[in-house]
């Protein structure tokens, strides 16, 4: 066959030419390739990263990856993409603020700076924070590995080098994608510099935070042990997404303020790595001309990154042995019940709890969520991520005479409180349909039947919604009180708190009702998707229903406030949708237990014949 045919065959769309079986045997043999001991290592850790229960539960680990890989390269290729209008703007145009047709002013070019600096760095910080448990060996590990003629010398090298690989490949595909499109966004007077710059700043400050995540969990986990560091590394986690997510909403605001902390040296800046990398950053664009905070905060980095790479270095190897030896001798014993909930099991059982079934899943999940970590971490990864959001809302900075000054908004704080109650209940109902605890369902398919009646199945279900309601309730009505001793004199007074709790106590009751209207299985006991979910769609469910839970507070508590029959008719109005909405969920459960029930290897299709609604 000719170099041009086999050129054409790359383009074609039809299915491999079928050969004879004498062509097939005539055809040579193919060996697969042969891999040493530690590619084998270094290929089963990276699958690893994408492969197990937190990042992929339904176990598609291939097309989670491509999500995963798409969903960090595209925010800062987007934003080089649309910032070519306000580096080639049109002359007159905005008709409020008509350009003349030149660059953007100085400040306004190094926010923009900012922002790829700040992306990366904080990019690279939640992936790493995401996989932490996956850096160091596990029961698998230990039990399965170590039995393999494996030397201990090449699993640690093979481990080590995955990371590494990890690390390196989210670096450059957070920040490959940017300067292919900046040269015609920002059409610089010196291209040579600004993709210097730029890659040098991006590339120092996502490896900084991850070295400096991995670094301080071996650091913790050396000086402390694993037993020690295992019981606040769950918070840990929580804090870290925290930090690092409302670094970048707090982006905004922020950047507004960035001019006076830099032109003034504010201690501030010598604390904030990102800072330090936009240091390297205009240094490196500005050259000799650069204003003298840019070397400071570019040599500030440049030390900053080289320790804790060091530190992460040497670490890691006596974090590891450490983990290791651990694990081979297990763990203690440990009580699971929570002191917080001991003191509501008696008024709870009284009233609330006084059906047995009610009463057996209410328990069953709080000991399921205390007993499995994975389900921990998706409520610290949630947690993480509304108070992020809560803490974005409610800060603004202000610039007078030179200082920066922190204010608390009041449609922030009204606007925090359905945050909190979104979120939190987000990351219950995340929990506990995920499938993960599936070989404990044959209980209740045999004492109730697959699908039960509808009353029991309705007892079923109530239990995990009671459960939720009473946590987010918690959860939100404590944050409450914590806004209000923060809030601004115009949320103090008697009206603008009750109207405060009564918004708290409906956003937590009617997002529990909207949020589990299509539940109908049992928690921790789902089965798991038959199709990969739609990544996008999810993601524009969020975006769509996010903003309306979080906009009629702010746009109903002054009208609530305003007068006692305004209260009235909110409480009438939620009371009439929650009733609603239970009445849907009703009607949807009993449709559920009317259908044949289905073994755990039979398809549905004759019955739905294969339609998804």
């Amino acid at each position: 066959m000719s170099a041009r045919e086999e050129f054409q065959r790359l383009f074609m769309m039809s299915e491999p030419e079928a050969l004879s079986l004498n062509a097939q045997a005539a055809l040579d043999v193919v060996h697969p390739p042969q891999r040493s001991q530690f590619s084998l290592l270094v290929r089963h850790f990276l699958e690893r990263f994408f492969n197990h229960e937190t990042a992929s539960p339904d176990g598609d680990a291939k097309s989670r990856l491509i999500l995963i890989a798409l969903a960090t390269g595209l925010p800062g290729f987007v934003v080089a993409l649309y910032l070519y209008p306000i580096y080639h703007p049109f002359p007159g145009w905005p008709l409020q603020h008509p350009s003349n047709g030149g660059p953007p002013a100085y400040w306004l070019q190094v926010n923009h700076h900012f922002f790829f600096v700040l992306y990366s760095f904080v990019a690279m910080g939640i992936i790493t924070v995401f996989e932490w448990d996956l850096f160091f060996p596990d029961l698998l590990d230990v039990f399965v590995l170590t039995t393999l003629p494996i030397r201990a010398r090449t699993l640690f090298r093979a481990r080590v080098a995955a990371i590494g690989i990890f690390i390196v490949g989210f670096l450059l595909d957070a920040n490959f994608l940017p300067p292919l499109i900046m040269p015609v966004s920002f059409d610089p007077p010196n291209l040579t510099r600004l993709l210097t710059g730029h890659i040098l700043a991006v590339l120092s400050a996502g490896l900084f935070s991850a070295a400096f995540i991995l670094a301080l969990q071996g650091v913790l986990l050396s000086l402390l042990g694993e037993a020690m560091f295992r019981r606040f590394s769950l918070p840990l986690q929580g804090l870290s997404i925290t930090a690092l997510i409302m670094v970048l909403l707090l982006f905004p605001v922020l950047s507004g303020a960035v001019p006076t902390f830099l032109q003034s040296r504010s201690s501030f800046i010598f604390y904030c790595p990102p800072f330090w990398f936009l240091g390297v950053y205009q240094r490196m664009l500005e050259g000799p001309a650069a204003p003298p905070i840019y070397s400071d905060l570019a040599q500030t980095g440049c030390i900053a990154l080289l320790a804790t790479i060091a530190l992460a270095i040497l670490s890691y190897p006596i974090a590891y042995l450490r983990r290791v030896r651990q694990l081979v001798v297990g763990p203690g014993t440990h009580d699971t019940r929570s002191w917080v909930a001991r003191p509501l099991r008696a008024p709870l059982h009284a009233t609330l709890l006084q059906l047995p079934v009610r009463r057996a899943v209410f328990h069953f999940i709080s000991q399921t969520l205390l007993r499995v970590q994975r389900y921990r971490i998706y409520l610290v990864l949630y947690g993480g991520v509304g108070l992020s959001v809560v803490v974005a809302s409610v800060l603004r900075l202000t610039v007078a005479r030179g200082q920066v000054h922190i204010e608390i908004a009041a449609d922030g704080v009204r606007a925090a409180i359905a945050t909190v109650a979104f979120w939190t209940i987000v990351g219950l109902r995340m929990a506990l349909v995920s499938p993960g605890n599936r070989q404990g369902s044959w209980v209740f398919r045999i004492v109730h039947g697959k699908p039960p009646i509808l009353e029991t199945a309705m007892e079923l279900l109530q239990a995990a919604k009671l459960w939720v309601l009473l946590w987010a309730g918690l959860v939100t009505l404590g944050a409450s009180l914590v806004f209000r001793a923060v809030a601004p004199a115009k949320l103090l007074t008697w009206p603008a708190t009750a109207s405060l709790v009564l918004i708290a106590c409906a956003m937590c009751l009617l997002l529990t009702d909207i949020l589990f209207l299509n539940v109908k299985t049992v928690a921790f006991t789902g089965e798991p998707a038959r199709e990969q979910s739609n990544l996008a769609l999810t993601v524009l469910k969020y975006f769509t229903f996010f903003p309306i839970v979080v906009w009629l507070p702010v746009a109903a508590e002054p009208w609530i406030e305003a007068s006692p029959l305004h209260f009235m008719l909110a409480v009438a109005a939620i009371t009439a949708t929650h009733l609603a909405l239970e009445r849907l969920h009703r009607s949807i459960i009993q449709e559920h237990c009317n259908m044949p029930g289905l073994e755990d290897d039979e398809d549905d299709f004759p019955m739905k014949l294969g339609l998804r609604y």
